[in-house]
């Protein structure tokens, strides 16, 4: 068959990948790049070129099986890096860090600010966070969050506003990069279940992993068998289908047939490029919302806790903002401890900062959008199936799912297979401690 595939995200890359062993596949991208969020920048630190990554970043072997598999398959190199999670508010009247190995480590990121040891609302947060972890996974998997908001169901558990604010909130909005009255729409059974499943209730948590070099090194091995069917800055402008195939307009204005397409974007990109799109369509497309995220690449450390003993991986600001924006999330992420970058070159991505990093700290500014999940997003999950296939058409993205890459690729993969192709890898402890290496 003659296959397009729009976007070159994990998910379009992968069902291409998968694809093109045995139909002729072309790619369209917009820009200029293949990757999505994938995106590796190099920038001139003081005379030495560094590549530090500005979207996907991190990935743990529990909740990442397949991204694993196929790093592993690809030979892609990775490496153990450190997760943590700081909170700022107000620049730096309260702060905390959770994360550690030690008792030590935890306690002096708990109490970066000393005045938290004699603060009893700050014990009976930490109670509370206690309280929670124990309650929520119980309430999980008895079925009692069931149509509840996680407002609501922190509501009727009689939680003490500050666990949103200080605690559940910042990790909520740092996740999703979603504003903090998003994640209290967010639905309670889904919140806790993802909690649940990254470990973020218990105390054994996973070993996360970067990508030695920067993701780019694993999109270029991806990209390797069909790179000459990528079509960088070529943007679709519209799709139209019949009973005998597709045809896709692009931005060099060209017209070209196939005998299908797959949809490898924003479930709303997706939507306005199908000129013909029918109410079902345009119903479960539609139901997801998505937010612009600015981020900057910089080394202004003004950015960051006040406190360098408060200082984490991610680290989540509540700051009062120097002008109005339309998403409240603001975190900073520390790339020398995330990437392995020599401490002495610090290193941030900062996700919508309260105010803008100084120009001449600054390397550069990017634009994202990202999936807003309430009950309406899961529900359109839910409906996928309806419209999945019909008229020639497939659709694959992390906003299939959480978000996330994981998410993106087992979408990406579900699509390949549905048009016969086989994923070639199968798990095996060779293959992780091959990638490991």
């Amino acid at each position: 068959m003659r296959l397009a595939v729009i976007g070159t995200g994990i998910a379009g890359n992968a069902a291409a990948w998968l694809l093109s062993e045995r139909h002729a596949v072309t790619v369209y991208e917009r820009e200029l790049r293949p990757g999505g969020h994938s995106h590796t920048v190099r920038v001139d630190y003081d005379g030495e070129e560094i590549d530090v990554d500005i979207g996907f970043i991190v990935f743990n072997e529990p909740n990442y099986p397949e991204l694993t598999s196929l790093f592993a398959h690809l030979g892609v190199k990775t490496e153990e890096t450190c997760m943590s999670f700081a909170m700022s508010a107000d620049h730096g009247r309260f702060e905390w860090r959770g994360g550690g190995e030690t008792f030590l480590q935890v306690a002096s990121g708990l109490f970066a600010q000393p005045r938290n040891l004699f603060s009893p609302s700050y014990f009976r947060m930490l109670a509370e966070v206690r309280r929670f972890n124990k309650e929520s996974v119980s309430d999980l998997r008895t079925g009692q969050l069931q149509n509840l908001t996680l407002g609501e169901y922190l509501r009727k558990s009689a939680f003490s506003p500050r666990l949103f604010s200080d605690y559940l909130g910042p990790m909520g909005a740092a996740i999703w990069s979603s504003p903090s009255a998003e994640i209290l729409a967010f639905p309670a059974e889904n919140f806790i279940a993802f909690f649940d499943n990254h470990r973020l209730l218990h105390l054994d948590r996973p070993l996360w992993r970067t990508v030695r070099g920067g993701s780019r090194r694993y999109v270029e091995k991806l990209t390797a068998r069909f790179k000459a069917s990528i079509r960088l800055g070529c943007a679709v402008t519209s799709i139209h289908r019949t009973e005998h195939g597709v045809t896709i307009g692009d931005s060099h204005g060209h017209q070209d047939s196939y005998d299908a397409v797959v949809m490898a974007c924003h479930s709303d990109q997706a939507l306005a490029m199908l000129s013909d799109a029918d109410p079902r369509e345009r119903s479960i497309l539609g139901a997801i919302r998505y937010a612009p995220n600015t981020a900057y690449l910089h080394r202004d450390i003004s950015l960051m806790p006040k406190r360098r003993n408060a200082w984490a991986s991610w680290n989540f600001l509540r700051w009062r903002r120097e002008a109005p924006a339309q998403n409240d999330v603001a975190v900073t992420y520390w790339m020398n401890r995330l990437q392995g970058i020599d401490d002495r070159k610090p290193l941030f991505v900062s996700l919508n900062p309260p105010c803008e990093p100084a120009p001449h700290l600054t390397f550069g500014k990017f634009t994202f959008a990202h999936p807003q999940y309430d009950a309406s997003a899961f529900a359109a999950q839910r409906k996928l199936p309806e419209i999945q296939g019909r008229r020639r058409t497939w659709f694959c993205g992390a906003w299939t799912g959480y978000g996330f890459h994981e998410d993106g690729l087992r979408s990406g993969i579900a699509v390949a297979e549905a048009l016969g192709s086989a994923v070639p890898w199968r798990r095996s402890g060779a293959l992780l401690a091959q990638a490991a290496e």
